[in-house]
């Protein structure tokens, strides 16, 4: 847990931390699109990182960790390290004629 005690009449500013653990940094995250490993320096959305790979989500249906996501949950949808994502990228194709 992370405290802070802000007085800036006296200029003091200090900050207790009750667990190591809420000071962990997480420096990069890996991620499984399709099985094949992707690395995030940052946390993202699904949103996001349907963008960073230069996908149109208009086009593409995602599965992660197993469950499909709907469209309208990728913006709330946050990604973790070890993920695993399908992601179908539908393609339209020419006419068929005789």
């Amino acid at each position: 847990m992370i405290s802070a005690v802000t007085d800036w009449s006296r200029g003091l500013f200090r900050v207790t931390v009750k667990s190591y653990r809420a000071m962990r940094y997480i420096s990069r995250m890996e991620l499984f699109v399709n099985g094949e490993p992707k690395t995030c320096t940052e946390p993202v959305s699904l949103a996001q990182f349907i963008q960073q790979l230069a996908m149109k989500g208009d086009r593409v249906a995602v599965e992660l960790n197993r469950e499909i996501v709907p469209r309208a949950q990728w913006g709330d949808t946050q990604l973790h390290d070890g993920d695993r994502l399908e992601i179908v990228h539908f393609v339209g194709g020419g006419a068929y004629s005789h």
